[in-house]
């Protein structure tokens, strides 16, 4: 009797050490690292949530630019950080999953490197160009693209972001042949799709609604399998190539073995945060539409679906990074 009491009593303070971390958290400063440049979609929704998180906390929330290899160096600092839960990912399409399929050699698992918190926000790509470009449409577009194979250059946050896999899709699905030509970050490939030294973008709104509301760059499609409400006179890219989708996705993730308690405290504050007018009202001034997960489980589950995805497109279009 005496061996069980002690049994049952170590246990429950196990028990009760591990809620406490929860509980605790945080007592220091957290990190925000976002793969790509300050100005970039992935550093305009962290800034939100660590002003908030910082708000609701009070304890600085930083937000850490470091970009370069398609959003590896960032994720690498958090895959090797403590796994306490005050190191956080902007996960993305790129950096989380695409990655993970092409780069054959890591400093770490990519697969098993981060413990998924929340999705944070989706997004609608758009399929832009300068207006010296003489197309008004993506059939035009892909005509062009035809006629000219290998001199339309297309532009991304690097080899394997999301807009880079997109563009290489598009390539593949309409049999067109262009050179891709990757930035830092999507004011980087802004400023050259403006000046018309690249042809063609299809990426978050972020960097490109305000020149698309000036009318210095033209919409020509969204990426969704269907047109977007909120733009319902934009066609999608489907309609002239068949089978083309891609939703853009945000979420965060920290450090593999973070104990559960500080997780779940991350996800349901985020998840509150994420829920507020203002924010939603920043995220959609960035083209972006706040998406919370039903659990860290369902987040872990999306990234899953989408590297089976993409890992389809990539051997399909014979994508490789050497």
């Amino acid at each position: 009797m005496r061996k069980t009491t002690v049994g049952v009593t170590a246990l429950l303070a196990i028990f009760l050490s591990i809620n406490a971390l929860g509980a605790g958290f945080p007592q220091k400063p957290l990190r925000i690292l976002t793969p790509f440049s300050a100005g970039s979609v992935t550093d305009a929704l962290a800034r939100p949530l660590a002003a908030k998180l910082s708000e609701a906390w009070g304890q600085p929330v930083v937000v850490d630019n470091r970009t370069g290899a398609g959003g590896a160096i960032a994720a690498e600092i958090v895959a090797k950080a403590t796994p306490d839960g005050y190191t956080l990912l902007v996960g993305a399409t790129g950096p989380t999953v695409v990655n993970s399929i092409l780069v054959k050699h890591h400093a770490f698992d990519p697969q098993r490197a981060f413990t998924p918190i929340t999705l944070v926000a989706t997004n609608n790509l758009l399929m832009t160009v300068p207006p010296s470009l003489p197309v008004k449409s993506v059939r035009e577009f892909i005509e062009l693209a035809r006629s000219k194979p290998g001199q339309l250059r297309f532009g991304s946050p690097g080899i394997g972001s999301s807009p880079h896999l997109t563009g290489e899709w598009l390539k593949s699905l309409a049999g067109v042949d262009m050179v891709h030509v990757p930035y830092k970050g999507s004011p980087q490939y802004t400023v050259d799709l403006l000046a018309g030294r690249i042809d063609v973008v299809i990426a978050s709104a972020g960097a490109l609604l305000p020149h698309i509301k000036s009318g210095r760059l033209r919409l020509l499609a969204v990426s969704s399998a269907a047109r977007d409400p909120a733009m319902p006179d934009i066609p999608a890219i489907n309609e002239t190539v068949p089978g083309f989708e891609v939703i853009g996705w945000f979420g965060l993730l920290t450090t593999a073995g973070t104990p559960a308690p500080v997780v779940k405290k991350l996800f349901t504050e985020l998840a509150r945060i994420l829920a507020e007018p203002e924010v939603k009202s920043i995220y959609a001034n960035a083209g972006l539409d706040v998406a919370i997960s039903k659990s860290p489980a369902d987040f872990a589950d999306l990234i899953a679906r989408e590297r089976a995805k993409w890992t389809q497109v990539i051997k399909a279009a014979n994508i490789h990074i050497e």
